[in-house]
């Protein structure tokens, strides 16, 4: 059992120094206007697909909290985008079928600020999305510049993502200064 208590120390310490390096190398100015853009927006939609999607849903459900109004793409009670929402898609390398073709559609249909929160700069999203905010870690790419991670496939990328939401939901509360005892008036109640 000590063994595996070794293990465990030793993996949670390289985790959470790959999130602290990841998070670090966030640009600060596109976080800032990516909060910016939320709160002008008259509703946030979300789109990603797998474990992103998880993340994003994560992120669509704390800002609800804090009375913003959110979607995800493919809900079941999802309404009309429109050109004073913001669309955030969800791609670490920017090529995603799914995430990529609803971001063209919005683009030219509707034409609503896109953001993609991504680690490739040189996807097709850069033709899209009116600006990035770069997650620069390891992808399906391995471009040189990412950051690498012992963990497997893209979990960092995803970790980061939820991380950068929360991060912006309590940048938000204290810029708003908002009362953290009356959020609960936005969080489910039938549990």
């Amino acid at each position: 059992m000590s063994n595996f208590q070794e293990q465990y120390t030793k993996a949670s310490t390289q985790v959470l120094a790959e999130l602290q390096t990841t998070l670090g190398s966030i640009d600060a100015e596109q976080l800032e206007r990516l909060a910016d853009e939320i709160m002008k927006a008259d509703q946030v939609f979300f789109v990603g697909v797998g474990r992103v999607l998880l993340a994003l849903q994560c992120v669509c459900k704390r800002l609800a909290h804090l009375g913003i109004k959110t979607h995800y793409v493919g809900e079941i009670t999802e309404p009309a985008i429109k050109e004073n929402d913001l669309l955030i898609v969800g791609s670490g390398s920017g090529g995603s079928l799914f995430p990529l073709g609803i971001a063209k559609k919005a683009h030219a249909t509707v034409g609503c600020p896109i953001v993609h929160i991504g680690s490739n700069p040189n996807s097709e999203m850069k033709d899209i999305a009116d600006f990035m905010v770069r997650i620069p870690v390891r992808t399906k790419n391995y471009l040189e510049d990412e950051i690498d991670s012992c963990q497997p496939m893209t979990s960092l990328f995803e970790q980061s993502v939820l991380l950068v939401g929360d991060i912006l939901a309590k940048m938000i509360i204290e810029q708003r200064q908002l009362d953290m005892k009356a959020l609960w008036q936005y969080h489910a109640n039938l549990e």
